[in-house]
């Protein structure tokens, strides 16, 4: 075997030396003995100046610069690579075809194996293209050596060529660490097989993958997920054929803890307002509980309850004092089916009690929240003592709980529960901070809708008491009344009724409404039903009597407004003068059946001020029914006042045996479900002392 040739080491290696940029270049590689006579010459060399080996070899090398050219930088060029140094330098060179080329050419003196002199080995490329790639070569160099953002090349079976130092850091690896191997075998748990899957896209389709995400851990920080935005382009030769793919990375994970805290922000924010709208929408306990418990669900935790102060649930005050423990009534649950976690919890309506050292009351009596982020046996030991429910919980998957009181004013009221099953992680801080104002929004509600019932029950308790208990009609007149309270959502108004003997043998039948609600419009109510009795039995004109009244409610402190209708019967003779003040026009029944309104002047309501009251007269043959009714008779939200006016008169049209039925009847076609508003009825009869036939085929008295 023969000695290796040391033109060829020096060729392979001065390839080397140069560097990548090089290797893109057609390099003329070209030999000449110790006095310059060409013995080798490639390909490249051909390409480059138009000759084949066979015309150079054994001319000087001299013989190819162009003869136009300033030879002299030619000649100090090999005469210093002839002295042993390797240089470098722009000559311009003669073309087979007669024209110039300007060539790079890097000269290197390499021993000569026939003799003790130096040949002289160069490389040679045209010069444009030379430092174009050069100049390219050199900013890839630098961007990759100095970049912030991490640099991979990988080949086609997606092994690591080269890193930089960038994603040597981010990595936790050196760059030789990296060299042949695989992202999944290097790191297998940042989704490394997502990547590669994307990098055999890239290197099939051509088409770069941009900002695609890593995450997960690396060598560099172990003990946090880390977020990266990964970039993928295929590298192809000048054939258009792969040979492997660039990668850069970009760590965003405090732009995405940042993105994720903004959107976990807008969602909280949206929770919150949702739950300004939806919780509270009623003054019901019960209804107020379940709202809270279905908003949170899922958006928050996976199963939620919501218990309220057992006191509170059965209308009594809830109490200060949970030093010897508390009973809590189960009133909210999410979800209601479908859920391991509140199929295994309290039903709804069910009273739970625990003792003073239970963790729940603890919770009620620090007033703050409650968590438990990882719920393990440890954490579950001093609930464990009271009860086996946590332990029940554990068992079917319960991995994160916290508690929030309920309390508004001071009070406690109750404690909302939440439980997390799915694998999204522990009740966070944040988490515990939305609870709470969850938690605080339906405790006001519960705790308004404590302080409205509270008023509501006294309201209606004043109504009732000023409402006349036993009316005793004069003889000549029958009567019937009904009283019905808005429904719970509805604040009690100032409606009422009366019927007064009046001197010489007439009686008065008298309805009145305060506009307004609450305590303060019973209470109002009250003074003026009070006034109508001292007043009535002056024996006032219906219309003077209205004056009077106007004077009283200008007497309070705030200014009020009351319809009121005031009728006066002479029993003897049927005359009836009546005069209203803003209220519903009375209804007047005849003997034979037949109903019409009265054509009475409506007037306007007393406090308005500087109104004249008109009195009406008509005269009431014996069997006829006087009707008169509070605006919550006949008002309806979608229907128009004159068609209710209708429906009234129609009812009233029909046969009834007894004074009694025809108000049930009416209460019961005009308000089929709870009144919006407080209804007063008074129904009489006026029978002029003797028995008639009436509103049927039986018409007495009954």
């Amino acid at each position: 075997m023969s000695d290796p040739d040391p033109v060829d080491e020096l060729v392979s290696g001065a390839a080397q030396d140069a560097g990548g940029w090089l290797g893109a270049l057609p390099v003329a590689q070209v030999a000449t003995s110790a006095d310059g006579t060409i013995v080798r010459w490639n390909r490249a060399a051909e390409g480059l100046l138009g000759y084949s080996p066979q015309q150079v070899i054994g001319r000087h090398i001299a013989e190819l610069l162009h003869p136009g050219a300033d030879r002299s930088l030619g000649r100090s060029l090999w005469e210093a690579a002839a002295g042993g140094r390797g240089v470098m330098g722009t000559v311009t060179a003669w073309h087979r075809d007669g024209h110039p080329v300007e060539v790079e050419i890097w000269a290197s003196p390499v021993p000569d194996r026939h003799d003790d002199a130096s040949a002289i080995l160069l490389f040679a490329a045209e010069a444009h293209a030379a430092r174009r790639i050069r100049g390219s070569s050199a900013v890839w160099d630098g961007l990759f050596a100095r970049s912030p953002v991490g640099i991979a090349v990988l080949d086609t079976q997606l092994r690591f060529l080269r890193v930089n130092r960038a994603l040597e850091r981010m990595n936790g690896m050196s760059e030789s660490a990296h060299v042949g191997r695989r992202l999944s075998q290097l790191l297998p748990e940042v989704n490394a097989e997502d990547m590669e899957g994307a990098m055999r896209q890239v290197l099939d389709s051509g088409e770069p993958v941009l900002d695609r995400r890593r995450i997960g851990r690396t060598p560099a920080e172990p003990d946090h997920d880390r977020v990266w935005s990964c970039s993928y382009v295929r590298v192809e030769d000048p054939g258009g054929r792969p040979i492997g793919v660039i990668a850069s990375l970009l760590d965003i994970t405090d732009q995405q803890r940042a993105h994720t805290e903004a959107e976990a922000g807008r969602r909280r924010l949206a929770l919150l307002s949702e739950a300004s709208i939806r919780i509270g929408s009623s003054l019901e306990l019960e209804r107020t509980a379940q709202e809270l418990a279905d908003l949170a669900v899922p958006r928050l935790a996976d199963a939620v309850t919501v218990d309220v102060l057992d006191t509170l649930a059965r209308g009594d005050e809830p109490g200060m004092g949970l030093d010897g423990g508390v009973a809590l009534r189960r009133l909210g649950k999410a979800p209601l089916t479908g859920s391991a976690v509140t199929d295994a919890l309290a039903p709804l309506g069910r009273t739970l009690v625990f003792p003073g050292a239970a963790p729940y009351t603890q919770a009620l009596a620090n007033r703050r929240p409650f968590l438990l982020a990882g719920l393990d046996e440890k954490a579950i030991a001093p609930a464990a003592r009271h009860t086996n429910r946590p332990a029940q919980l554990l068992r079917i998957g319960v991995h994160s709980f916290m508690m929030a009181p309920l309390f508004a004013r001071d009070l406690v009221l109750g404690v909302a529960t939440f439980y997390r099953t799915r694998p999204t992680g522990p009740f966070s801080s944040d988490d515990v901070t939305l609870a709470s104002e969850l938690a605080a929004r339906a405790a006001l509600s519960i705790d308004n809708a404590r302080l409205y019932h509270r008023e509501h029950d006294t309201a209606l308790t004043l109504q009732r008491s000023m409402l006349p208990q036993h009316i005793t009609p004069p003889p000549g007149i029958e009567v019937a009344h009904r009283y019905l309270p808005a429904s719970d959502v509805n604040e009690v108004g100032g409606d009422w009724y009366d019927v007064l003997d009046l001197p010489d043998g007439k009686a008065a039948l008298l309805i009145g409404d305060v506009m307004g609600h609450g305590i303060r419009a019973a209470a109002v109510m009250g003074r003026l039903s009070a006034s109508v009795r001292a007043l009535a039995r002056l024996d006032l004109e219906p219309e003077e009597l209205l004056h009077q009244l106007e004077a009283a409610l200008d007497d309070l402190a705030e200014p009020m407004l009351a319809t009121f209708l005031y009728a006066v019967i002479d029993v003897a003779t049927g005359r009836c003068r009546m005069t209203r003040a803003g209220h519903p026009p009375p209804a007047i029944v005849g003997p034979d059946g037949t109903v019409h309104l009265v054509d009475l002047p409506p007037g306007t309501p007393l406090g308005v001020g500087d109104t004249r009251f008109t009195t009406t007269e008509t005269t009431l043959e014996p069997g006829s029914l006087l009707v008169l009714y509070t605006d919550g008779l006949i008002e309806a939200r979608d229907s128009d006042i004159d068609q209710r006016l209708g429906e009234l008169t129609h009812v009233l049209g029909q046969p009834h045996l007894s004074l009694t039925g025809l108000c049930d009847s009416l209460l019961t076609y005009l308000v089929p479900g709870s009144a919006d508003d407080d209804i007063a009825l008074l129904i009489a009869r006026f029978t002029g002392g003797r028995t008639h036939q009436h509103l049927g085929v039986e018409r007495q008295p009954t």
